[in-house]
């Protein structure tokens, strides 16, 4: 791959980040579900400071499915930085990004605190299918999580 075709690649996967998390934060459930491979596998099995094996999901459809009533009455900041893209074929690339997030709880949610601050890295594959980029494969390991 030409340097200019890698770099570009690398901005195209810099903005579906972006997407991911903008979606997440608006509660756009449908702009959420389009930054992911169908086939996707969600691993967020140590995301909330202990090992929990229900957090593992296969498909974009049923884990923003999952994810969407959890989330709906919470207001959600999440940071993505520092990326680190490595473009593996003209249609594959992995990527680790530091991250952190902010979570307020408001009533109605099934979710058993006030607030969280959470700090780790997002490790994710990506590929190009018809044209874009999309996320193959998301997994989130906090070093640290925050809740009050």
């Amino acid at each position: 791959m030409e340097t200019a075709e890698r770099l570009g690649a690398i901005d195209a996967i810099k903005a579906l980040k972006a997407r991911y998390f903008r979606h997440m934060d608006a509660k756009d459930w449908v702009g959420l579900e389009s930054v992911f491979a169908t086939d996707l596998v969600a691993d967020f099995r140590d995301s909330t400071g202990s090992h929990d094996e229900t957090l593992l999901t296969v498909g974009a459809a049923l884990y923003v499915a999952n994810l969407a009533p959890i989330l709906q009455n919470i207001t959600t900041v999440h940071h993505g930085h520092m990326s680190e893209i490595e473009i593996t074929s003209a249609t594959t690339a992995a990527g680790i990004w530091a991250m952190e997030d902010l979570l307020w709880v408001h009533e109605g949610s099934p979710i058993p605190y006030k607030t969280l601050y959470g700090c780790g890295h997002y490790h994710e594959t990506y590929e190009k299918r018809d044209g874009a980029w999309v996320i193959k494969t998301i997994r989130l390991n906090r070093l640290r999580v925050d809740v009050t």
